[in-house]
């Protein structure tokens, strides 16, 4: 005879301590790789990986590990993506375009740090994937779009340009974007090494480059929007 089993609150807690542990020793990872920042940890932290992860990765999700998404796209690992995040440093209120937006972690975070987010996907299926992701974990002010990031329609000036992949030159579309004061992050293959690039506006328009440490990061490709 088939009987419904008793409700186990204990079985409950242990999960929730479970997952405290993991989060705990998740922030504490990148901590030890320089990740200093406490806003951005706070958002790390808050900003459970899991929800975009692939649900057969979900066990790797606390992990500083690049997970496979659909439509041959991966999931860059966390270091690499707080490193990304730390040099843009995204302050509340700032207007920021991603290109690139995958799982839509990466633009969870953004929007957990303050910024309203303009984000930018080529594909359907991940776009509508991250749609949903950014509903469960109610993220805030984000605007999703399906199109070619690198060449994008869109006319509005930005304080922060994140492009989620490394790129064999600079994007001179998005340039124009770039607002006063702005600052532009994302990763230049240089000898075959992708590398964080950061790309700044001075007060008098100007724009500086600078080179920073290499990334472990998927290459960001061009091209019209994909059904897939």
């Amino acid at each position: 005879m088939n009987q419904d089993l008793p409700y186990l609150p204990e079985a409950d807690d242990a999960r929730d301590e479970q997952a405290a542990i993991g989060a705990a020793s998740f922030i504490l990872s990148l901590r030890a790789k320089g990740i200093r920042d406490t806003a951005l940890l706070r958002a790390m932290e808050l900003v459970p990986r899991e929800v975009f992860a692939p649900r057969r990765f979900t066990d790797l999700a606390r992990t500083d590990v690049a997970l496979p998404l659909p439509c041959g796209q991966t999931m860059t690992g966390p270091a690499t993506v707080a490193a990304m995040l730390l040099a843009l440093g995204v302050q509340p209120g700032q207007r920021v375009l991603e290109v690139g937006t995958g799982s839509g972690y990466v633009t969870a975070l953004l929007a957990r740090l303050g910024a309203e987010v303009t984000s930018v996907e080529r594909f359907n299926t991940l776009a509508a994937a991250a749609a949903q992701h950014l509903k469960i974990v109610e993220a805030g002010k984000v605007r999703l779009e399906v199109g070619d990031g690198l060449a994008t329609r869109v006319r509005d000036r930005f304080d922060r340009i994140l492009l989620n992949g490394a790129r064999p030159e600079l994007p001179e579309a998005l340039m124009p974007l770039l607002g006063p004061g702005g600052r532009l992050v994302g990763a230049l293959t240089v000898e075959g090494m992708p590398r964080l690039v950061k790309i700044e506006r001075d007060a008098d328009g100007e724009l500086m480059q600078s080179l920073g440490v290499p990334l472990r990061i998927s290459p960001l490709v061009t091209g019209i929007a994909a059904t897939l």
